[in-house]
């Protein structure tokens, strides 16, 4: 049974590789490609679901790439949490996607690319070892780079190799990293706590090395999750891409960064190791600096899109904040709002790409009065964007008080408090660049309703996803302790 660990991986690169070598064609009409992807989204995500429910057994080694290096498979609670929230978005990301990418071209080799992402990410989140996940972590960006590409235009041309050559230049940091880690530890398994040699290295005196081992692959796995000063590649890059690649984007690809850092941390060097050091300490000034500064540039920017991608680029750094505190509750708040962001900011990004598709609109200041026309629409709209803020009873609220207490949990002088401030001033900000929407979108006095009237609600195939990412946005803030429960275990088996 261990083999089918493979099936939810290998089904989906196997259909998106066979999209792209196929003509454009082949499909005939429109409507049987649109069936055909929509059949193999939902059997790609069963087979991710046996999978993460534990009918495909929990580990595989595939083959060795030398003698003790294998590519290796081990489902582990960490991962099927990634796994769900994986499938999840981009089930509802692909059906978005089938209305709104009618107004696009390349239909088919969209699709393709999107499927072997997507069985890229699940590789990732199943990864036994650090090779395996940095095989994965490589692929991911090379899969990825094509649907930023998708329009072939100047812009998304240059937006795309940017995005490949920081995500490249973080990723090779890292790679210089395992080599030390492969001779300094006992194994480049994954084992909960750590798993380096710790009298080997003290016995060759080279601590400071390890450290800065620690932080280089910090920094590098950091440039996928935007983290400063690594993180001008996603505002450029996510609003390039179609609506539904920028939810996946924003939603899912930049969590990848976060598992690798989770792995290298908390998997392979150990908490207790970096916990006190240096690297600690530049981790959460980097992380501090990143969400105000995020948060502040998101306030003052006027796209639609890229407002919402400099969004990603705070919340991320929320995520990276509560990892380095290495407290349980903190640990616990990064694990949460991984969840809820990527809920939360999928359904922003399909959102903005369902008043883009209904209006042509791409500017704040062009959406006054369109919440009249569209009333369902920001009503999920609003919902999800109290999310983010963290306003109760929504989910967003629930991470942001296991981040604070996290990070007064960690006692490290003149640092703990900086998380709740940080915090607290990222969110007064949030709510200051999301709000306006809403306000002036359902609120306005001074609106021409003779230029909105002919606008409506979106289709039901791109209303309906957002709607499911708006009421789980409520579910999890009004019922989050199974998941809180499942979290904490996890950190502390961690800590």
């Amino acid at each position: 049974m261990d083999v089918l660990i493979l099936l939810p991986i290998l089904m989906p690169i196997i259909a998106g590789i066979g999209y792209l070598l196929t003509s454009e064609n082949t499909f005939g009409d429109r409507s049987r490609l649109i069936s055909t992807t929509g059949g193999l989204i939902i059997i790609s995500s069963v087979c991710a679901v046996f999978a993460i429910i534990g009918f495909a057994g929990d580990r595989l080694v595939l083959f060795n790439i030398v003698d003790d290096v294998p590519v290796y498979f081990a489902i582990d609670t960490i991962g099927k949490i990634f796994a769900s929230i994986i499938t999840l978005v981009f089930v509802l990301a692909g059906f978005f996607s089938f209305k709104y990418m009618s107004h696009e071209k390349n239909e088919k080799r969209y699709y393709g690319w999107y499927m072997v992402t997507y069985g890229i990410l699940i590789g990732l989140s199943f990864s036994g070892n650090l090779v395996t996940m940095y095989l994965f972590y490589e692929l991911m960006t090379l899969a990825s780079a094509p649907l930023a590409l998708h329009s072939c235009t100047r812009e998304s041309i240059m937006a795309g190799l940017k995005y490949m050559f920081y995500s490249f230049c973080g990723a090779y940091m890292a790679l210089f990293g395992i080599y030390f880690l492969y001779k300094y530890s006992k194994t480049i398994n994954f084992v909960a706590g750590g798993a380096l040699n710790v009298s080997l290295i003290n016995q060759s005196g080279n601590t400071q090395l390890i450290l800065i081992v620690a932080f280089l692959m910090i920094l590098g796995f950091g440039v996928k999750a935007g983290c400063f000063p690594f993180h001008a590649w996603l505002p450029t890059a996510h609003p390039v891409a179609p609506a539904p690649a920028s939810a996946f984007l924003s939603g899912i690809i930049v969590k990848g960064g976060v598992l690798a850092i989770i792995r290298v941390v908390y998997y392979c060097i150990g908490a207790d190791f970096i916990r006190g050091t240096w690297v600690q300490y530049v981790w959460i000034i980097l992380a501090v600096i990143t969400i105000i500064m995020g948060s502040a540039l998101a306030f003052k920017e006027k796209v639609l899109k890229k407002r919402f991608a400099y969004s990603t680029v705070s919340n991320l750094s929320y995520i990276l904040l509560g990892l380095s505190m290495m407290t349980t509750n903190a640990f616990t708040g990064s694990i949460l709002h991984v969840i809820f962001h990527a809920i939360i900011k999928s359904g922003l990004f399909m959102f903005a790409g369902a008043i883009i598709f209904t209006t042509g609109k791409t500017k704040v200041n062009e959406l006054t009065g369109l919440g009249k026309r569209m009333p369902i629409l920001y009503l999920c709209y609003t919902t999800i964007a109290l999310g983010l803020i963290g306003i109760p009873p929504t989910s967003g609220v629930v991470s942001k008080w296991y981040l604070a207490v996290g990070s007064l949990d960690s006692g490290i002088e003149g640092l703990s408090w900086i998380g709740p401030v940080a915090l607290l001033i990222s969110a007064l900000l949030t709510a200051g660049y999301l709000m306006p929407i809403s306000i002036k979108g359902s609120l306005a006095s001074n609106i021409n309703e003779d230029a909105i009237k002919k606008y409506n609600e979106p289709s039901l195939m791109m209303l309906i996803p957002i709607a499911i990412l708006a009421v789980i946005t409520l579910i999890l803030g009004m019922y989050p302790m199974p998941i809180i429960n499942l979290i904490s275990d996890i950190s502390a088996s961690l800590m």
